[in-house]
């Protein structure tokens, strides 16, 4: 898919996920799957979702918009409940949550987070942190880290029984890590993951979506006009 040109957009427009610039933006429906759960890390986790059990949420709408120096994508799916970790939320469930991935190495595999000198990256919001992003880099399971707390923006808003999330940074990172580096005109492999809450996802539960290059969807930063 391709991120389309906004020229004259601010950040702050971007992540309003309500604004007329992304009711007007070309979105694609991705299908998700869930997790399979003999990569769980732990019998307990394994136990609790067997094969089968994980991946509440079956769908995504994705947009994607930049303004020659910010790329954000824009999250939209159907959730029955905004579990966000406000009014002792964290003591019954977990938050809702939302990621965009990318490989940072041409062959890195999407569905074990990555592996030793093949990591991806990924860009992630969660309820109970709404307004702000986490950049995380990861080279297989269990090893994920977060990287550059302050570069990733995120703002999500529930309504009409569904999220709708943008999640955005700069095309380019000043980073040491093996974060993504995008560029306009360039392709990059990318996927999306969500975690719903009150199913118990966290973690390595989750839904993700799984695309026809080596697991991974192609973006296209649209150049300039």
């Amino acid at each position: 898919m391709k991120a389309g040109y906004v020229p004259g957009v601010p950040l702050q427009g971007l992540l309003d996920a309500q604004a007329d610039i992304w009711r007007q933006a070309s979105s694609q429906v991705i299908e998700l799957m869930g997790a399979p759960s003999g990569l769980q890390p732990t019998s307990a986790v394994r136990a609790q979702f067997p094969d089968g059990a994980i991946g509440a949420v079956k769908q995504v709408s994705v947009a994607v918009l930049h303004n020659g120096g910010e790329l954000a994508f824009r999250l939209a799916w159907r959730d029955a409940t905004a579990d966000t970790g406000a009014d002792g939320q964290d003591d019954v469930g977990f938050p809702d949550a939302a990621a965009v991935l990318f490989a940072t190495r041409s062959n890195a595999p999407l569905m074990t987070m990555g592996a030793p000198g093949l990591p991806v990256s990924a860009w992630y919001w969660r309820a109970d942190e709404n307004g702000r992003g986490r950049q995380v880099t990861a080279e297989g399971l269990g090893t994920t880290q977060t990287v550059h707390g302050d570069q990733v923006h995120a703002r999500g808003v529930y309504a009409d029984g569904g999220w709708a999330v943008v999640i955005a940074r700069s095309l380019r990172a000043q980073s040491a890590g093996a974060v993504a580096q995008l560029e306009m005109g360039a392709a990059a492999s990318f996927s999306v993951a969500v975690w719903e809450g009150s199913h118990g996802e966290r973690a390595g539960v989750k839904s993700f979506a799984l695309g026809p290059l080596g697991g991974w969807h192609e973006l296209v930063v649209d150049r300039k006009a």
